[in-house]
């Protein structure tokens, strides 16, 4: 695949560019850690939930990150 064709799937990729911690910043601030821990039931959004072991599960858990990413397209959607 050449960069042009790179470039232009990218466009329609609404997560390009998004840092995952971005994107948790920006859900715990929506809906704050007990509404998130509501929508995605994983411990660290329910037990001592903090920014650093949200990051450390998500990264090494790909279905939760999943969760996380369709709800920030999700809710990103519902802003515009």
């Amino acid at each position: 695949m050449n960069d042009n064709n790179r470039e232009s799937n990218q466009i329609n990729n609404p997560l390009h560019g998004v840092r995952l911690i971005d994107m948790l910043e920006y859900l715990v601030n929506y809906y704050g850690w007990n509404s998130l821990g509501a929508k995605i039931n994983i411990n660290s959004f329910n037990n001592n939930p903090s920014i650093n072991s949200s990051l450390k599960f998500l990264r090494k858990t790909d279905w939760a990150r999943k969760k996380v990413e369709d709800l920030y397209i999700r809710t990103k959607e519902r802003e515009s």
